[in-house]
């Protein structure tokens, strides 16, 4: 019993001064260079109407506007994240309503362009690769200009040909696919970036879960395709063959363009693929290798090794 009556006691002795609290707040609230001009645009509104719209006043007085107080979409100090009040009057009545600021319409913005792009088994680091981030290597200029080329015809029509891009180990040829995959996106054209090698394991283990037929479907119909090192994985010839031939070859007959990246030129990249558990083909692997060189243009990359 005790406690209750503690706590009845208290808020009496706190409740002595609610008017004058009260007062003090209406008082400052009223006085608000906003809310004054808000009123003023308003002299329709009665007393009775301001006096039960204090709530909803206080409520727009103490919000951020259009991000006025707010750092960043992240910190936004609102009731509702991103969302910024606007008062207005209703049938004589006070309402206080909310909208989308600019970051959040910003933010919703890069939240669906990233939804373009796809990776499989790709850094992180490369996802987040920017244009901006380029410095000049007169060793990768040339790349460089052609994916800007590839860019600037794409925002008109998809180029039916990508980039083969090859070189030693460390020279930037997997950055430059998520700088172009990034740069695809603000352009509204989606974006597959495949590291090769998880690439034949993730076609290995959809044996199990007969996933296979539909995995091929998605990377044969992307609006661009990427295969990150190519020729890094220990493959088959059924993968050679049945994935990454029928792969290209629907690329190919589509006018679909692909970007590659590798550590061997084209033609060493076909002495790779004609080397099998059961011999040399080199017919088979000619056909992929032109199958690469109708969907892709061969540029290579010789710099200094930008992991060191």
């Amino acid at each position: 019993m005790e406690p209750i009556q503690s706590a009845l006691s208290k808020w009496m002795r706190e409740n002595k001064n609610f008017k004058e609290h009260y007062q003090k707040i209406k008082n400052e609230l009223l006085s608000d260079p906003e809310i004054v001009s808000f009123l003023d645009q308003h002299p329709e509104l009665s007393e009775r109407e301001i006096q039960k719209g204090l709530t909803k006043l206080y409520e727009y007085k103490t919000q951020s506007k259009q991000c006025s107080n707010c750092t960043s979409f992240a910190a936004c100090q609102n009731l509702l994240q991103g969302y910024t009040p606007n008062l207005s009057v209703v049938h004589g009545e006070i309402h206080l309503t909310y909208e989308k600021c600019h970051r959040r319409l910003v933010y919703e913005k890069e939240q669906e362009q990233q939804k373009l792009v796809q990776s499989l088994h790709v850094p992180k680091e490369i996802l987040s690769a920017s244009m901006k981030d380029l410095y000049e290597d007169p060793n990768r200029n040339k790349a460089v200009m052609e994916i800007i080329k590839f860019l600037k015809e794409a925002s008109k029509e998809l180029p039916s040909k990508g980039l083969y891009l090859y070189g030693p180990f460390g020279v930037g040829k997997t950055y430059l696919l998520g700088v172009l995959a990034n740069e695809l996106k603000k352009i509204n054209v989606s974006s597959l970036i495949i590291y090769m090698p998880e690439f034949v394991r993730e076609i290995k283990s959809s044996f199990r879960d007969d996933t296979t037929n539909e995995k091929i479907e998605t990377f044969k119909k992307a609006d661009v395709l990427m295969l990150d090192d190519i020729g890094a994985e220990m493959q088959s010839a059924w993968f050679r063959d049945e994935v990454l031939g029928s792969v290209l070859q629907y690329r190919m007959m589509e006018q679909l363009p692909v970007f590659f990246t590798s550590n061997y030129s084209v033609d060493q990249l076909e002495e790779m693929l004609a080397q099998t558990k059961d011999g040399i083909e080199t017919v088979k692997a000619r056909r992929i290798t032109e199958r690469i060189r109708q969907v892709s243009k061969e540029i290579s990359i010789y710099t200094d090794n930008k992991r060191k």
